[in-house]
């Protein structure tokens, strides 16, 4: 089960506040005034950069273990449930075309489902996702 979260590393910078990296995903820099909003502008990043992979069409990395002093991010739940249906096509290899003659739709729905700048409903993008033979999964953690 793909998480999308990833470990990123909160550094000190020299005129206060706090830079954003991500071993992982090497594209992502940000940096926050504290770490709340350090931590808050890196899942906006991160949004950013699930964005560019879907766009180009590349994979998305697996995440590695935090390691001490790193913290788990993820970018917003929508973007999450877009790489899934991104993901889980991907892994079944079916094109935009594919998917949308077996959800009965038009291509364009499939491209706005996948489009990380549209504002798809999530049940549309689970329905997609079942489609695929895959569950999306929504779980709730402490923050």
């Amino acid at each position: 089960m793909n998480r999308f979260q990833y470990p990123v590393l909160l550094t000190a910078a020299a005129e206060g506040g706090h830079v954003v990296t991500c071993r992982d995903l090497p594209q992502l820099i940000t940096q926050g005034v504290d770490e709340a909003d350090a931590l808050e502008q890196a899942g906006d990043a991160m949004d950013e950069v699930f964005a560019t992979y879907m766009i180009e069409g590349l994979n998305f990395p697996d995440p590695s273990k935090a390691k001490r002093r790193e913290h788990l991010v993820s970018p917003p739940a929508e973007t999450m449930a877009k790489a899934a249906l991104y993901v889980a096509m991907r892994e079944a290899g079916i094109s935009k075309l594919q998917l949308a003659k077996r959800l009965g739709v038009d291509e364009k729905e499939v491209r706005r489902l996948l489009d990380p700048h549209y504002g798809s409903k999530l049940p549309r993008i689970a329905q997609a996702i079942q489609v695929l033979g895959q569950r999306l999964v929504i779980g709730l953690e402490p923050a």
